[in-house]
């Protein structure tokens, strides 16, 4: 791709990297990520891959902007309250990058669209906010053989993994899913969402921007996968803890003998 002078200005912070010089950027502006929710994580998440040219971006949620999201959801802005958080992030990045494609889906992620919204893109970044999603988001995405890269906020902690599970690692050992960490979703009352316990706006950022660097890593196949690692912030001490976690020979979705075999695993 041959980028002109505005590109080239653009995008010029990228190009003097080595790692991602012009065929990287070539590489980004080809890319089509999509991204779940249209929130917290989200926000940090479509902002910083809208400024990086990456050239499609899906974002797919069936919520309205309210007064309350504004703490941290900075995708969005006070004119927009009342509006889709999809049309709202469509403005805003339609105003930050023109050259980006932003593809609002204004419909819930279920176990009916999941496979075929999913197969569309190259990539697939988490930011929802419930475990019933998050789970299905890793079924459907290793059923379609895409890379995941979640996250998680909580309070003042966050979270932040890759999950490649159809892939193995450099020793030739199978890499985990997320079901490998955690088989079943967990029950309503032992794990209180935002709008329960609260959390801080600017961690947000935090851990939204290590999730997009990561999935500019696996975009580019630069550095080192976090695929086979999870990420741990803790913000009050001001602490990062990197663990090692591997794939459960016993996960019900990837495992030796798996009873997940479709998203019917998914219909209530």
């Amino acid at each position: 791709m041959k980028f002109n002078e505005q590109q080239i200005t653009r995008y010029s912070r990228h190009i003097l990297l080595d790692q991602i010089g012009g065929a990287g950027q070539t590489s980004l502006v080809n890319s089509k990520v999509l991204v779940i929710g249209a929130g917290g994580l989200g926000s940090p998440v479509v902002l910083y891959l809208a400024a990086a040219g990456v050239g499609t971006i899906g974002v797919i949620d069936d919520d309205f902007v309210e007064l309350s999201n504004l703490q941290r959801q900075i995708l969005h802005k006070t004119p927009s309250i009342g509006c889709a958080k999809v049309l709202s992030a469509k403005k805003t990045i339609d105003e930050i990058n023109p050259e980006v494609k932003l593809i609002p889906i204004q419909e819930r992620l279920g176990p009916d669209n999941a496979l075929n919204i999913i197969s569309q893109y190259d990539l697939i970044a988490d930011g929802c906010d419930n475990f019933e999603t998050r789970f299905l988001v890793n079924d459907a995405c290793f059923f379609s053989n895409k890379t995941l890269v979640s996250a998680a906020i909580l309070q003042f902690d966050g979270q932040v993994y890759t999950f490649k599970p159809n892939k193995k690692d450099a020793k030739g050992n199978r890499l985990p899913c997320y079901r490998c960490l955690f088989p079943e979703v967990p029950p309503t009352a032992e794990m209180p969402t935002c709008s329960e316990a609260g959390v801080l706006g600017a961690l947000c950022g935090t851990i939204g921007s290590l999730q997009t660097t990561e999935v500019i890593k696996e975009l580019l196949g630069i550095g080192e996968s976090l695929a086979g690692s999870l990420i741990i912030y803790e913000g009050l001490s001001s602490t990062f803890r990197k663990i090692t976690i591997k794939a459960d020979p016993d996960c019900p979705l990837c495992g030796s003998n798996p009873r997940i075999l479709d998203l019917s695993y998914h219909v209530k």
